[in-house]
């Protein structure tokens, strides 16, 4: 058995929405570090800049493309525009995200349809454009979803934002018993506290963080590479029957509540 043979991914084209900072961008240059080529997403181009520069530092192709996945019709053009740039696709992650804090007697209407139609509709959509590449190319391939602590928990204030994941996590299940005989396999990782320039705001709070890590066994907020290690995993052919599954990251947290 060659273990090293089951993470590596060299050959293997890949596509990462929201890429342009935080989770996006570790997962992104991790997915070359083990040997793929990467496609990344944002919904600004520029922004994509240092994402493609470390990619490129891996020694592996990286292409940018502006994509807003609210947008239906955007997210099947992209996919398919990746996949002919890549020569392929055999990996999406869908990490791209939006949240804001609110009470929820508070939240109207634009808040609930921004924050459930990227943290949502968006990634059904790239799934499916995602599935049609991989299915037409007799190969499979590995879809990975980004839920959420909030996809098991109830968290105050961000009930547009736990709907949304908590919905990714039934969509995730769904797709995989539907996708599995096509040889594609759906998963997901669920972050727990990270902090990323969506989250910053926590974390300048000295009392909220003194309170946080009092709660996660392990006693420390995550590091990218925690979240880059489940996602290698989920996307190599050491999870080949692993599929329909959430892996929290979250040091502990979900199993010490």
């Amino acid at each position: 058995m060659n273990i090293p043979a089951l993470f590596d991914l060299a050959g293997r084209k890949a596509l990462v929405t929201g890429a342009s900072r935080g989770i996006g961008q570790a997962i992104a240059e991790a997915l070359a570090a083990a040997g793929a080529d990467v496609a990344v997403t944002a919904r600004g181009m520029a922004a994509l800049g240092e994402t493609c520069r470390r990619i490129e530092a891996r020694k592996k192709s990286a292409f940018a493309f502006s994509l807003d996945v609210r947008e239906v019709d955007a997210c099947a053009r992209v996919v398919a525009d990746a996949a002919e740039r890549l020569g392929g696709l055999d990996i999406l992650v869908n990490n791209a995200g939006c949240e804001e804090v609110r009470p929820s007697l508070d939240v109207d209407e634009a808040l609930w349809d921004r924050i459930v139609s990227t943290n949502l509709k968006g990634a059904f959509f790239c799934a499916q454009a995602a599935a049609r590449q991989m299915a037409d190319s007799g190969e499979g391939g590995a879809i990975i979803n980004l839920c959420s602590l909030t996809s098991y928990v109830g968290v105050p204030t961000a009930v547009p934002y736990g709907s949304s994941k908590s919905g990714l996590m039934g969509m995730t299940h769904a797709l995989a018993a539907e996708w599995a005989g096509l040889g594609i396999r759906v998963n997901a990782i669920a972050p727990g506290y990270f902090r990323t320039a969506m989250t910053d705001v926590f974390y300048q709070d000295a009392a909220w963080q003194e309170a946080m890590l009092a709660k996660i066994p392990q006693r420390r907020f995550g590091a990218m590479e925690d979240v880059a290690g489940a996602v290698i995993f989920l996307a190599s052919d050491a999870s080949a029957y692993v599929t329909g599954h959430c892996v929290p990251v979250d040091g502990g947290y979900l199993a010490s509540i």
